[in-house]
């Protein structure tokens, strides 16, 4: 099994109309955020380091429970983050997987301390503990999984949620 991967979010810069990077563990840029202003809906672009578009990042309007999508470049859906309706003790949301098991975040979101599961099996935690600085959040990754999908989620959950 290999190593986990990690990344790091500058939360206060997660806004519409704003560029920013996350930064992988060794301080180096890894993926470019680009939000974009004009659009009637909010929608980021997910790019590599190099600049390649990777996948966008899109509200879904007109919905019962706040939803964001998450589509590659040619407008397919990858997967679909939703709020639970009713969550009693903890923050709850699903995210449909397209080619996937679905997958279920649970914990503090607001504070971003949270685990992101495959049915029993955590595939990613969410937290602020790592780092001293409080507008930055770290994002472990377990190495089976695809690290831009998690981040992804990672980001329309924070936006839906600190809007």
């Amino acid at each position: 099994m290999g190593k986990a991967s990690r990344y790091k979010i500058h939360q206060k810069l997660i806004s519409i109309g704003d560029d920013y990077w996350i930064e992988n563990e060794d301080d180096q840029k890894a993926f470019k955020v680009d939000g974009k202003a004009l659009k009637i809906r909010k929608t980021l672009i997910v790019e590599d380091a190099e600049g390649t578009p990777l996948c966008r990042i899109q509200e879904r309007m007109l919905r019962i429970k706040d939803t964001m999508e998450i589509e590659d470049m040619e407008g397919k859906r990858i997967a679909l983050v939703q709020k639970a309706l009713i969550a009693p003790f903890r923050d709850r949301w699903t995210v449909k997987i397209r080619s996937g098991p679905d997958l279920i975040v649970q914990g503090k979101i607001l504070d971003h301390e949270y685990t992101i599961r495959e049915g029993l099996r955590r595939v990613a935690e969410i937290s602020k503990k790592w780092f001293k600085l409080s507008d930055v959040y770290g994002i472990e990754i377990d190495p089976d999984q695809e690290d831009v999908l998690i981040l992804t989620v990672a980001i329309a959950i924070d936006m839906m949620v600190h809007d």
